[in-house]
């Protein structure tokens, strides 16, 4: 192995600020490429590239150069927070489909509609945070994609992206409590 290239990893294992910028400038592009060729998103896939990087620096005690370069740890890192990424995003397909059922105005005319569980719905919508209401209901209500919202509201993807999944996930909860309680 190159002298240098060893120099870099016992620095970035030691912790040093300096190390780190040299491993992100040098893989940052190929983390960012990987993620956004899996991902086709750029917004998913520079959250990927800043979770590789977190994670990789958080866990570089961990690093062993004698069992592979650090590029190739870093792409494995990569590879499981694609994964991550992917997983997240049928979660949220999957509780998209489920809120479907209760927001949409087809469903009132087409099929039994269960009066509590619209009404719980109401409740625990008006319950989110200010924002979180805002974004759901961007949303669901106006079926408005996460980058639209991100530009109505002028806020990060990132944080639009927050919002929704931990308001699905809580929605879900609640409606998964009403349902066992009936």
């Amino acid at each position: 192995m190159d002298p240098d290239e060893l120099d870099l990893y016992d620095r970035f294992r030691r912790g040093e600020d300096r190390a780190l910028e040299e491993v992100y400038r040098r893989w940052s592009a190929v983390v960012f490429t990987l993620a956004l060729r899996s991902l086709g998103d750029r917004g998913d896939a520079e959250d990927v590239t800043q979770k590789t990087f977190v994670s990789a620096w958080t866990s570089r005690e961990k690093y062993d150069p004698s069992k592979a370069k650090l590029s190739t740890w870093l792409v494995t890192i990569c590879r499981r927070r694609i994964a991550d990424t992917h997983e997240a995003r049928a979660r949220v397909r999957r509780l998209q489909d489920e809120m479907q059922h209760y927001t949409d105005p087809d469903s009132l005319v087409s099929s039994e509609v269960d009066l509590a569980d619209q009404l719980l719905l109401a409740d625990e919508l008006d319950r989110l945070e200010p924002d979180a209401q805002k974004v759901v209901r961007l949303a669901f209500y106006d079926d408005l994609t996460h980058d639209q919202i991100s530009h109505r509201l002028e806020m990060p993807l990132g944080t639009v992206k927050s919002h929704i999944r931990r308001s699905l996930k809580r929605l879900r909860e609640r409606l998964e409590v009403s349902h066992v309680a009936h």
